[in-house]
Protein backbone atom coordinates (compact mmCIF):
# COMPACT_ATOMS: atom_id res chain seq x y z
CA UNK A 1 0.00 0.00 0.00
CA UNK A 2 1.42 3.39 -1.02
CA UNK A 3 1.99 6.23 1.46
CA UNK A 4 -0.90 8.25 -0.04
CA UNK A 5 -3.26 5.32 0.37
CA UNK A 6 -2.09 4.89 3.96
CA UNK A 7 -2.78 8.58 4.71
CA UNK A 8 -6.20 8.31 3.11
CA UNK A 9 -6.97 5.20 5.18
CA UNK A 10 -5.86 7.05 8.34
CA UNK A 11 -8.26 9.94 7.59
CA UNK A 12 -11.12 7.49 7.06
CA UNK A 13 -10.42 5.74 10.36
CA UNK A 14 -10.18 9.07 12.19
CA UNK A 15 -13.44 10.29 10.68
CA UNK A 16 -15.10 6.95 11.48
CA UNK A 17 -13.91 7.15 15.11
CA UNK A 18 -15.19 10.74 15.32
CA UNK A 19 -18.56 9.76 13.84
CA UNK A 20 -18.93 6.79 16.21
CA UNK A 21 -18.01 9.11 19.09
CA UNK A 22 -20.80 11.52 18.11
CA UNK A 23 -23.28 8.61 17.96
CA UNK A 24 -22.29 7.45 21.42
CA UNK A 25 -22.44 11.03 22.77
CA UNK A 26 -25.98 11.44 21.44
CA UNK A 27 -27.15 8.08 22.86
CA UNK A 28 -25.69 9.00 26.23
CA UNK A 29 -27.35 12.43 26.10
CA UNK A 30 -30.74 10.81 25.44
CA UNK A 31 -30.06 8.25 28.24
CA UNK A 32 -30.16 5.14 26.06
CA UNK A 33 -28.07 3.32 28.65
CA UNK A 34 -28.59 -0.28 27.44
CA UNK A 35 -28.10 0.76 23.83
CA UNK A 36 -24.79 2.45 24.77
CA UNK A 37 -23.59 -0.77 26.44
CA UNK A 38 -24.49 -2.86 23.36
CA UNK A 39 -22.90 -0.20 21.11
CA UNK A 40 -19.62 -0.32 23.10
CA UNK A 41 -19.50 -4.13 22.97
CA UNK A 42 -20.18 -4.15 19.23
CA UNK A 43 -17.43 -1.58 18.58
CA UNK A 44 -14.91 -3.52 20.65
CA UNK A 45 -15.83 -6.80 18.95
CA UNK A 46 -15.30 -5.23 15.53
CA UNK A 47 -12.18 -3.38 16.62
CA UNK A 48 -13.67 0.05 15.95
CA UNK A 49 -12.19 3.09 17.69
CA UNK A 50 -14.62 5.53 19.36
CA UNK A 51 -13.37 9.08 19.95
CA UNK A 52 -14.17 10.94 23.14
CA UNK A 53 -16.37 14.08 23.03
CA UNK A 54 -14.35 17.18 22.22
CA UNK A 55 -14.66 20.62 23.73
CA UNK A 56 -16.54 19.78 26.93
CA UNK A 57 -13.38 19.44 29.01
CA UNK A 58 -12.21 22.89 27.92
CA UNK A 59 -15.60 24.45 28.57
CA UNK A 60 -15.86 22.78 31.97
CA UNK A 61 -12.40 24.02 32.89
CA UNK A 62 -13.28 27.61 31.94
CA UNK A 63 -16.57 27.39 33.84
CA UNK A 64 -14.79 26.19 36.97
CA UNK A 65 -12.36 29.12 36.77
CA UNK A 66 -15.26 31.61 36.50
CA UNK A 67 -17.09 29.99 39.42
CA UNK A 68 -13.92 30.02 41.51
CA UNK A 69 -13.28 33.71 40.74
CA UNK A 70 -16.86 34.66 41.58
CA UNK A 71 -16.79 32.83 44.91
CA UNK A 72 -13.34 34.19 45.73
CA UNK A 73 -14.41 37.80 45.11
CA UNK A 74 -17.55 37.09 47.19
CA UNK A 75 -15.38 35.99 50.13
CA UNK A 76 -13.00 38.93 49.70
CA UNK A 77 -15.80 41.49 49.43
CA UNK A 78 -14.43 42.65 46.06
CA UNK A 79 -17.65 44.00 44.57
CA UNK A 80 -16.01 45.46 41.43
CA UNK A 81 -14.49 42.14 40.29
CA UNK A 82 -17.59 40.18 41.28
CA UNK A 83 -20.10 42.26 39.35
CA UNK A 84 -17.84 42.50 36.30
CA UNK A 85 -17.75 38.68 36.18
CA UNK A 86 -21.48 38.55 36.96
CA UNK A 87 -22.31 40.90 34.09
CA UNK A 88 -20.08 39.12 31.59
CA UNK A 89 -20.97 35.49 32.38
CA UNK A 90 -24.55 35.32 33.66
CA UNK A 91 -26.91 35.16 30.64
CA UNK A 92 -28.97 38.31 30.15
CA UNK A 93 -32.25 36.41 29.92
CA UNK A 94 -31.52 34.87 33.33
CA UNK A 95 -30.67 38.21 34.96
CA UNK A 96 -33.72 39.99 33.57
CA UNK A 97 -36.43 37.34 33.80
CA UNK A 98 -35.48 34.82 36.48
CA UNK A 99 -36.91 35.89 39.87
CA UNK A 100 -34.41 33.79 41.80
CA UNK A 101 -31.53 35.49 39.98
CA UNK A 102 -32.97 38.93 40.74
CA UNK A 103 -33.49 38.03 44.39
CA UNK A 104 -29.95 36.68 44.70
CA UNK A 105 -28.50 39.78 43.02
CA UNK A 106 -30.38 41.99 45.49
CA UNK A 107 -28.90 40.19 48.49
CA UNK A 108 -25.46 40.17 46.88
CA UNK A 109 -25.59 43.95 46.63
CA UNK A 110 -26.46 44.08 50.34
CA UNK A 111 -23.55 41.72 51.15
CA UNK A 112 -20.99 43.88 49.38
CA UNK A 113 -22.48 47.12 50.76
CA UNK A 114 -22.17 46.07 54.42
CA UNK A 115 -18.96 44.08 53.98
CA UNK A 116 -16.73 46.84 55.50
CA UNK A 117 -18.89 46.83 58.66
CA UNK A 118 -18.22 43.14 59.31
CA UNK A 119 -14.66 43.92 60.30
CA UNK A 120 -13.90 45.99 63.39
CA UNK A 121 -14.90 49.25 61.72
CA UNK A 122 -12.32 52.02 61.72
CA UNK A 123 -12.42 55.34 59.94
CA UNK A 124 -11.27 53.85 56.67
CA UNK A 125 -13.89 51.09 56.82
CA UNK A 126 -16.59 53.67 57.52
CA UNK A 127 -15.52 55.72 54.50
CA UNK A 128 -15.57 52.59 52.35
CA UNK A 129 -19.03 51.72 53.67
CA UNK A 130 -20.35 55.17 52.75
CA UNK A 131 -18.97 54.76 49.23
CA UNK A 132 -20.52 51.32 48.84
CA UNK A 133 -23.87 52.28 50.32
CA UNK A 134 -24.13 55.08 47.77
CA UNK A 135 -23.66 52.46 45.02
CA UNK A 136 -26.35 50.34 46.66
CA UNK A 137 -28.65 53.35 46.65
CA UNK A 138 -28.03 53.78 42.91
CA UNK A 139 -28.87 50.11 42.41
CA UNK A 140 -32.14 50.49 44.36
CA UNK A 141 -33.13 53.40 42.16
CA UNK A 142 -32.31 51.58 38.90
CA UNK A 143 -32.21 47.78 38.53
CA UNK A 144 -33.38 47.14 42.08
CA UNK A 145 -36.47 49.31 41.68
CA UNK A 146 -38.36 46.40 40.13
CA UNK A 147 -38.28 44.56 43.47
CA UNK A 148 -39.80 47.42 45.44
CA UNK A 149 -43.24 45.85 44.98
CA UNK A 150 -42.11 42.68 46.80
CA UNK A 151 -42.60 43.02 50.54
CA UNK A 152 -39.69 40.68 51.30
CA UNK A 153 -37.24 43.36 50.13
CA UNK A 154 -39.11 46.40 51.43
CA UNK A 155 -37.13 46.96 54.69
CA UNK A 156 -33.83 47.03 52.80
CA UNK A 157 -34.84 50.13 50.81
CA UNK A 158 -34.24 52.05 54.05
CA UNK A 159 -30.68 50.70 54.42
CA UNK A 160 -28.94 53.67 52.69
CA UNK A 161 -30.53 56.01 55.26
CA UNK A 162 -29.40 54.12 58.37
CA UNK A 163 -26.22 55.60 59.91
CA UNK A 164 -25.20 52.37 61.67
CA UNK A 165 -27.01 49.27 60.37
CA UNK A 166 -25.12 46.97 62.76
CA UNK A 167 -27.27 48.11 65.69
CA UNK A 168 -30.56 48.65 63.85
CA UNK A 169 -33.14 45.97 64.73
CA UNK A 170 -34.44 45.76 61.16
CA UNK A 171 -31.04 44.59 59.87
CA UNK A 172 -29.76 42.42 62.71
CA UNK A 173 -30.16 39.26 60.57
CA UNK A 174 -27.62 40.59 58.08
CA UNK A 175 -24.90 40.52 60.73
CA UNK A 176 -25.61 37.03 62.07
CA UNK A 177 -22.77 34.53 61.54
CA UNK A 178 -25.10 32.27 59.57
CA UNK A 179 -26.16 34.89 56.99
CA UNK A 180 -23.06 34.82 54.77
CA UNK A 181 -22.77 30.98 54.59
CA UNK A 182 -26.45 30.76 53.64
CA UNK A 183 -26.05 33.40 50.94
CA UNK A 184 -22.87 31.75 49.62
CA UNK A 185 -24.65 28.38 49.43
CA UNK A 186 -27.42 29.96 47.33
CA UNK A 187 -24.78 31.56 45.11
CA UNK A 188 -22.97 28.25 44.57
CA UNK A 189 -26.19 26.45 43.59
CA UNK A 190 -27.15 29.28 41.24
CA UNK A 191 -23.71 29.27 39.55
CA UNK A 192 -23.85 25.50 39.04
CA UNK A 193 -27.12 25.88 37.16
CA UNK A 194 -26.48 29.08 35.23
CA UNK A 195 -22.82 28.49 34.31
CA UNK A 196 -22.96 24.79 33.47
CA UNK A 197 -21.28 24.11 30.14
CA UNK A 198 -23.33 23.29 27.11
CA UNK A 199 -23.96 19.55 26.81
CA UNK A 200 -25.69 19.65 23.46
CA UNK A 201 -24.34 16.66 21.48
CA UNK A 202 -22.39 17.49 18.34
CA UNK A 203 -24.68 15.22 16.30
CA UNK A 204 -27.69 17.29 17.36
CA UNK A 205 -25.81 20.49 16.60
CA UNK A 206 -25.02 19.26 13.09
CA UNK A 207 -28.68 18.34 12.55
CA UNK A 208 -29.87 21.80 13.70
CA UNK A 209 -27.40 23.49 11.38
CA UNK A 210 -28.99 21.48 8.55
CA UNK A 211 -27.62 22.25 5.17
CA UNK A 212 -25.62 25.27 6.19
CA UNK A 213 -22.26 25.39 4.55
CA UNK A 214 -18.99 25.67 6.36
CA UNK A 215 -18.61 29.16 4.93
CA UNK A 216 -21.93 30.28 6.45
CA UNK A 217 -20.95 28.88 9.84
CA UNK A 218 -17.57 30.58 9.67
CA UNK A 219 -19.19 33.87 8.62
CA UNK A 220 -21.53 33.74 11.61
CA UNK A 221 -18.60 32.98 13.91
CA UNK A 222 -16.67 35.95 12.48
CA UNK A 223 -19.69 38.23 13.01
CA UNK A 224 -19.95 37.06 16.61
CA UNK A 225 -16.25 37.76 17.15
CA UNK A 226 -16.68 41.21 15.60
CA UNK A 227 -19.48 41.98 18.07
CA UNK A 228 -17.28 40.85 20.95
CA UNK A 229 -14.44 42.98 19.59
CA UNK A 230 -16.71 46.05 19.36
CA UNK A 231 -17.86 45.51 22.93
CA UNK A 232 -14.24 45.18 24.07
CA UNK A 233 -13.35 48.40 22.23
CA UNK A 234 -16.24 50.18 23.94
CA UNK A 235 -15.04 49.04 27.34
CA UNK A 236 -11.47 50.03 26.58
CA UNK A 237 -12.64 53.50 25.54
CA UNK A 238 -14.63 53.82 28.77
CA UNK A 239 -11.68 52.69 30.88
CA UNK A 240 -9.28 55.06 29.08
CA UNK A 241 -11.70 57.93 29.66
CA UNK A 242 -11.94 57.09 33.37
CA UNK A 243 -8.15 56.74 33.59
CA UNK A 244 -7.58 60.13 31.94
CA UNK A 245 -10.07 61.78 34.31
CA UNK A 246 -8.42 60.18 37.34
CA UNK A 247 -5.00 61.27 36.11
CA UNK A 248 -6.22 64.85 35.53
CA UNK A 249 -7.84 64.94 39.00
CA UNK A 250 -4.59 63.65 40.49
CA UNK A 251 -2.50 66.37 38.84
CA UNK A 252 -5.04 69.01 39.86
CA UNK A 253 -5.05 67.78 43.45
CA UNK A 254 -1.24 67.71 43.65
CA UNK A 255 -1.09 71.27 42.31
CA UNK A 256 -3.67 72.55 44.80
CA UNK A 257 -1.94 70.72 47.66
CA UNK A 258 1.36 72.42 46.79
CA UNK A 259 -0.34 75.82 46.75
CA UNK A 260 -2.04 75.18 50.09
CA UNK A 261 1.29 74.20 51.65
CA UNK A 262 2.77 77.49 50.46
CA UNK A 263 -0.27 79.32 51.81
CA UNK A 264 0.02 77.60 55.20
CA UNK A 265 3.66 78.70 55.42
CA UNK A 266 2.60 82.25 54.53
CA UNK A 267 -0.06 82.35 57.28
CA UNK A 268 2.51 81.21 59.83
CA UNK A 269 4.59 84.23 58.91
CA UNK A 270 1.54 86.48 59.44
CA UNK A 271 0.34 87.04 55.87
CA UNK A 272 -3.43 87.25 55.21
CA UNK A 273 -5.29 85.02 52.73
CA UNK A 274 -7.83 86.72 50.50
CA UNK A 275 -11.36 85.41 50.04
CA UNK A 276 -10.79 85.48 46.27
CA UNK A 277 -7.92 83.03 46.62
CA UNK A 278 -9.94 80.63 48.80
CA UNK A 279 -12.79 80.83 46.33
CA UNK A 280 -10.51 80.00 43.39
CA UNK A 281 -9.17 76.96 45.26
CA UNK A 282 -12.69 75.84 46.08
CA UNK A 283 -13.77 76.20 42.46
CA UNK A 284 -10.84 74.13 41.22
CA UNK A 285 -11.27 71.46 43.88
CA UNK A 286 -15.04 71.10 43.71
CA UNK A 287 -15.91 72.43 40.26
CA UNK A 288 -18.40 69.64 39.46
CA UNK A 289 -20.17 69.99 42.81
CA UNK A 290 -20.34 73.73 42.40
CA UNK A 291 -21.91 73.40 38.96
CA UNK A 292 -24.52 71.07 40.42
CA UNK A 293 -25.24 73.41 43.31
CA UNK A 294 -25.57 76.37 40.95
CA UNK A 295 -28.29 74.44 39.14
CA UNK A 296 -30.01 73.62 42.42
CA UNK A 297 -29.67 77.08 44.00
CA UNK A 298 -32.68 79.17 44.91
CA UNK A 299 -34.71 80.20 41.91
CA UNK A 300 -37.72 82.43 42.52
CA UNK A 301 -38.89 82.36 38.91
CA UNK A 302 -40.90 79.21 39.58
CA UNK A 303 -42.57 78.12 42.80
CA UNK A 304 -40.90 75.98 45.36
CA UNK A 305 -37.27 75.72 44.32
CA UNK A 306 -35.83 77.04 47.56
CA UNK A 307 -33.49 75.11 49.84
CA UNK A 308 -34.93 72.19 51.75
CA UNK A 309 -33.33 69.58 53.97
CA UNK A 310 -33.87 66.08 55.33
CA UNK A 311 -33.39 67.38 58.86
CA UNK A 312 -36.40 68.79 60.72
CA UNK A 313 -34.18 71.23 62.57
CA UNK A 314 -32.18 72.60 59.65
CA UNK A 315 -33.53 76.01 58.80
CA UNK A 316 -31.13 76.73 55.98
CA UNK A 317 -28.94 79.14 57.93
CA UNK A 318 -25.73 77.06 57.84
CA UNK A 319 -26.06 76.25 54.15
CA UNK A 320 -26.76 79.91 53.37
CA UNK A 321 -23.60 80.92 55.18
CA UNK A 322 -21.58 78.30 53.30
CA UNK A 323 -22.95 79.41 49.96
CA UNK A 324 -22.26 83.04 50.86
CA UNK A 325 -18.65 82.21 51.73
CA UNK A 326 -17.97 80.91 48.22
CA UNK A 327 -20.17 83.31 46.26
CA UNK A 328 -18.48 85.72 43.85
CA UNK A 329 -17.63 89.09 45.37
CA UNK A 330 -20.55 91.50 45.05
CA UNK A 331 -19.98 94.86 43.50
CA UNK A 332 -19.16 97.43 46.18
CA UNK A 333 -21.96 99.76 45.15
CA UNK A 334 -25.16 97.72 45.27
CA UNK A 335 -28.11 99.99 44.45
CA UNK A 336 -30.77 100.10 47.15
CA UNK A 337 -34.39 100.00 46.02
CA UNK A 338 -36.60 102.99 46.78
CA UNK A 339 -38.50 102.88 50.07
CA UNK A 340 -42.24 102.20 50.21
CA UNK A 341 -45.18 103.69 52.06
CA UNK A 342 -46.06 100.50 53.88
CA UNK A 343 -49.13 101.85 55.69
CA UNK A 344 -50.80 102.87 52.43
CA UNK A 345 -49.59 99.65 50.82
CA UNK A 346 -51.17 97.43 53.49
CA UNK A 347 -54.42 99.37 53.32
CA UNK A 348 -54.64 99.04 49.52
CA UNK A 349 -53.84 95.33 49.75
CA UNK A 350 -56.80 94.73 52.04
CA UNK A 351 -59.32 97.32 50.85
CA UNK A 352 -58.34 98.19 47.27
CA UNK A 353 -60.07 96.92 44.10
CA UNK A 354 -59.25 93.41 42.90
CA UNK A 355 -57.01 94.48 40.03
CA UNK A 356 -54.98 96.80 42.27
CA UNK A 357 -54.56 94.05 44.87
CA UNK A 358 -53.32 91.58 42.25
CA UNK A 359 -50.84 94.10 40.85
CA UNK A 360 -49.54 94.96 44.31
CA UNK A 361 -49.12 91.30 45.27
CA UNK A 362 -47.18 90.68 42.09
CA UNK A 363 -45.02 93.78 42.53
CA UNK A 364 -44.14 92.84 46.11
CA UNK A 365 -43.20 89.33 45.08
CA UNK A 366 -41.04 90.60 42.23
CA UNK A 367 -39.39 93.13 44.57
CA UNK A 368 -38.24 90.18 46.70
CA UNK A 369 -37.47 87.56 44.07
CA UNK A 370 -35.84 89.86 41.50
CA UNK A 371 -33.62 91.64 43.98
CA UNK A 372 -29.90 90.88 43.92
CA UNK A 373 -28.89 88.08 46.33
CA UNK A 374 -27.14 89.40 49.39
CA UNK A 375 -27.46 92.88 50.86
CA UNK A 376 -30.19 94.08 48.50
CA UNK A 377 -32.45 91.06 49.04
CA UNK A 378 -31.80 91.07 52.78
CA UNK A 379 -32.82 94.74 52.92
CA UNK A 380 -36.04 94.06 50.99
CA UNK A 381 -37.01 91.16 53.26
CA UNK A 382 -36.16 93.11 56.43
CA UNK A 383 -38.30 95.97 55.15
CA UNK A 384 -41.27 93.61 54.69
CA UNK A 385 -40.79 92.07 58.14
CA UNK A 386 -40.07 95.24 60.12
CA UNK A 387 -43.15 96.92 58.62
CA UNK A 388 -45.21 93.76 59.30
CA UNK A 389 -46.38 93.46 55.70
CA UNK A 390 -48.57 90.43 56.45
CA UNK A 391 -49.78 91.95 59.74
CA UNK A 392 -48.80 88.95 61.78
CA UNK A 393 -48.47 91.19 64.84
CA UNK A 394 -52.05 92.50 64.48
CA UNK A 395 -54.19 89.36 64.48
CA UNK A 396 -57.43 91.25 65.11
CA UNK A 397 -57.17 93.23 61.88
CA UNK A 398 -57.93 92.04 58.39
CA UNK A 399 -54.64 90.85 56.87
CA UNK A 400 -53.07 89.95 53.55
CA UNK A 401 -53.40 86.32 54.62
CA UNK A 402 -57.18 86.67 54.56
CA UNK A 403 -56.95 87.07 50.78
CA UNK A 404 -56.29 83.33 50.63
CA UNK A 405 -60.06 83.04 51.22
CA UNK A 406 -60.98 85.49 48.45
CA UNK A 407 -63.61 84.45 45.92
CA UNK A 408 -61.26 85.54 43.15
CA UNK A 409 -58.90 82.73 42.05
CA UNK A 410 -56.22 85.16 40.78
CA UNK A 411 -56.07 86.94 44.15
CA UNK A 412 -55.68 83.60 45.96
CA UNK A 413 -52.97 82.51 43.53
CA UNK A 414 -50.93 85.73 43.83
CA UNK A 415 -51.25 85.64 47.63
CA UNK A 416 -50.00 82.04 47.70
CA UNK A 417 -47.08 82.98 45.45
CA UNK A 418 -46.05 85.79 47.84
CA UNK A 419 -46.25 83.48 50.86
CA UNK A 420 -44.18 80.90 48.98
CA UNK A 421 -41.54 83.55 48.24
CA UNK A 422 -41.35 84.37 51.97
CA UNK A 423 -41.02 80.66 52.80
CA UNK A 424 -38.08 80.32 50.41
CA UNK A 425 -35.85 82.25 52.81
CA UNK A 426 -34.92 81.30 56.37
CA UNK A 427 -35.86 84.69 57.88
CA UNK A 428 -39.07 84.66 55.87
CA UNK A 429 -40.00 81.28 57.37
CA UNK A 430 -39.25 82.62 60.83
CA UNK A 431 -41.61 85.56 60.18
CA UNK A 432 -44.39 83.37 58.77
CA UNK A 433 -44.14 81.03 61.75
CA UNK A 434 -45.30 83.86 64.02
CA UNK A 435 -48.67 84.11 62.26
CA UNK A 436 -51.08 82.07 64.45
CA UNK A 437 -53.64 81.26 61.76
CA UNK A 438 -51.15 80.71 58.91
CA UNK A 439 -51.21 76.92 58.89
CA UNK A 440 -54.96 76.75 59.29
CA UNK A 441 -55.46 78.99 56.25
CA UNK A 442 -52.85 77.15 54.15
CA UNK A 443 -54.08 73.63 54.96
CA UNK A 444 -57.64 74.77 54.29
CA UNK A 445 -56.55 76.01 50.84
CA UNK A 446 -54.58 72.81 50.24
CA UNK A 447 -57.68 70.69 50.81
CA UNK A 448 -60.18 72.85 48.93
CA UNK A 449 -58.30 74.15 45.87
CA UNK A 450 -58.36 72.21 42.60
CA UNK A 451 -55.71 69.49 42.56
CA UNK A 452 -53.35 70.94 39.97
CA UNK A 453 -54.15 74.64 40.34
CA UNK A 454 -51.22 77.04 40.73
CA UNK A 455 -52.65 78.21 44.03
CA UNK A 456 -52.60 74.70 45.47
CA UNK A 457 -49.07 74.02 44.18
CA UNK A 458 -47.72 77.19 45.78
CA UNK A 459 -49.46 76.39 49.07
CA UNK A 460 -48.05 72.85 49.04
CA UNK A 461 -44.50 74.09 48.38
CA UNK A 462 -44.79 76.75 51.08
CA UNK A 463 -45.93 74.11 53.58
CA UNK A 464 -43.03 71.85 52.62
CA UNK A 465 -40.56 74.66 53.28
CA UNK A 466 -42.26 75.61 56.54
CA UNK A 467 -42.05 71.97 57.64
CA UNK A 468 -38.32 72.54 58.15
CA UNK A 469 -39.23 74.38 61.36
CA UNK A 470 -40.01 72.25 64.38
CA UNK A 471 -42.96 74.35 65.60
CA UNK A 472 -44.62 74.19 62.20
CA UNK A 473 -44.06 70.43 61.98
CA UNK A 474 -45.86 69.97 65.29
CA UNK A 475 -48.82 72.06 64.15
CA UNK A 476 -49.08 70.20 60.82
CA UNK A 477 -49.01 66.81 62.54
CA UNK A 478 -51.67 67.91 65.05
CA UNK A 479 -53.80 69.17 62.17
CA UNK A 480 -53.87 65.66 60.61
CA UNK A 481 -51.79 66.57 57.57
CA UNK A 482 -50.03 63.17 57.53
CA UNK A 483 -53.25 61.23 57.01
CA UNK A 484 -54.39 63.66 54.33
CA UNK A 485 -51.08 63.37 52.45
CA UNK A 486 -51.18 59.56 52.57
CA UNK A 487 -54.70 59.59 51.15
CA UNK A 488 -53.61 61.92 48.35
CA UNK A 489 -50.56 59.82 47.50
CA UNK A 490 -52.47 56.56 47.21
CA UNK A 491 -53.38 57.55 43.65
CA UNK A 492 -50.10 59.08 42.37
CA UNK A 493 -51.05 58.80 38.69
CA UNK A 494 -53.56 61.59 39.23
CA UNK A 495 -50.83 63.94 40.47
CA UNK A 496 -48.25 65.87 38.48
CA UNK A 497 -44.57 65.09 39.09
CA UNK A 498 -44.21 68.48 40.77
CA UNK A 499 -47.03 67.83 43.24
CA UNK A 500 -45.84 64.27 43.81
CA UNK A 501 -42.29 65.33 44.68
CA UNK A 502 -43.28 68.05 47.14
CA UNK A 503 -46.00 65.90 48.74
CA UNK A 504 -43.56 63.05 49.43
CA UNK A 505 -40.91 65.51 50.68
CA UNK A 506 -43.45 67.08 53.07
CA UNK A 507 -44.60 63.66 54.28
CA UNK A 508 -41.01 62.59 54.94
CA UNK A 509 -40.26 65.73 56.97
CA UNK A 510 -43.32 65.09 59.15
CA UNK A 511 -42.42 61.40 59.55
CA UNK A 512 -38.99 62.29 60.94
CA UNK A 513 -40.59 63.53 64.16
CA UNK A 514 -41.49 61.08 66.95
CA UNK A 515 -44.97 62.54 66.95
CA UNK A 516 -45.24 61.95 63.22
CA UNK A 517 -44.10 58.33 63.57
CA UNK A 518 -46.84 57.73 66.13
CA UNK A 519 -49.43 59.17 63.77
CA UNK A 520 -48.21 56.82 61.04
CA UNK A 521 -48.33 53.88 63.46
CA UNK A 522 -52.07 54.52 63.93
CA UNK A 523 -52.60 53.85 60.21
CA UNK A 524 -49.53 51.65 59.65
CA UNK A 525 -51.10 49.32 57.10
CA UNK A 526 -52.35 52.18 54.95
CA UNK A 527 -49.07 54.13 55.15
CA UNK A 528 -46.91 51.09 54.33
CA UNK A 529 -49.12 50.15 51.38
CA UNK A 530 -48.94 53.68 49.91
CA UNK A 531 -45.19 54.07 50.44
CA UNK A 532 -44.32 50.65 49.00
CA UNK A 533 -46.44 51.40 45.94
CA UNK A 534 -44.61 54.71 45.51
CA UNK A 535 -41.24 52.92 45.51
CA UNK A 536 -42.20 51.41 42.18
CA UNK A 537 -43.35 54.70 40.65
CA UNK A 538 -41.68 55.79 37.42
CA UNK A 539 -40.70 59.16 38.95
CA UNK A 540 -37.28 58.41 40.44
CA UNK A 541 -37.04 61.83 42.11
CA UNK A 542 -39.45 60.81 44.88
CA UNK A 543 -37.52 57.71 45.99
CA UNK A 544 -35.17 59.44 48.47
CA UNK A 545 -38.20 60.92 50.25
CA UNK A 546 -40.15 57.65 50.22
CA UNK A 547 -37.10 55.72 51.46
CA UNK A 548 -36.52 58.33 54.17
CA UNK A 549 -40.13 58.11 55.36
CA UNK A 550 -39.99 54.30 55.41
CA UNK A 551 -36.73 54.24 57.34
CA UNK A 552 -38.15 56.64 59.91
CA UNK A 553 -41.45 54.88 60.57
CA UNK A 554 -39.92 51.38 60.51
CA UNK A 555 -38.13 52.30 63.75
CA UNK A 556 -41.54 51.95 65.47
CA UNK A 557 -42.12 48.39 66.69
CA UNK A 558 -45.80 48.25 65.72
CA UNK A 559 -44.98 49.42 62.19
CA UNK A 560 -42.26 46.78 61.92
CA UNK A 561 -44.77 44.14 62.98
CA UNK A 562 -47.25 45.32 60.36
CA UNK A 563 -44.49 45.17 57.72
CA UNK A 564 -43.74 41.56 58.71
CA UNK A 565 -47.44 40.74 58.43
CA UNK A 566 -47.43 42.24 54.94
CA UNK A 567 -44.49 40.00 54.04
CA UNK A 568 -46.32 36.92 55.36
CA UNK A 569 -49.49 37.81 53.48
CA UNK A 570 -47.49 38.35 50.30
CA UNK A 571 -45.81 34.97 50.67
CA UNK A 572 -49.21 33.29 51.17
CA UNK A 573 -50.51 34.91 47.99
CA UNK A 574 -47.31 34.18 46.02
CA UNK A 575 -45.75 31.14 47.72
Amino acid sequence: MSSSEQAKMGDVLASEADLLGMIKEYLTFEEFEETVQVFDKECKRKGKLVSKPRGNALRDSKTRVIQKDLLSSFDDGDHKVFFELWTENIPSEVKHTDTEAQSLEFYLHIHFSIYPLRRHPNRQDQAEFEERISLFKQYLETRGAALSQTTEFLPYYALPFVPNPTVHPSFKDLFQDSWIPQLKSKLEKFLLLSLKSSKTPRLLTLYKEGGRSTKEIETEAVQQLQLQLAESDRRITSYVRKFNKTQADYRNLIGITAELVDTLEATISGKMISLEYLQSVYVRLFSSQMRQRMVQSTDFTRPGTGYYSLSPYDDGYASSMLRASIAPQRPKDVPMLPSLDYEKLKKDLVEGPLRLRCLLLQALRWRLTRSLPGEQRDTVLQGFISNDLLKCYNPNQKTVLDMMRSNNEVVRQYTARLINAFASLAEGRAYLSQIPKLLKVLTEALKTEDKESLTRKNVLVALQKLSLRRSQQTAMIDDGLIGWLVDELQDPDCLSDYTLEYSTALLMNLCLRTKGKRKCAEIAKHVLKVLTDLLGHENHEIRPYVNGALYSILSVASVQQEAREMVRRQKCINP
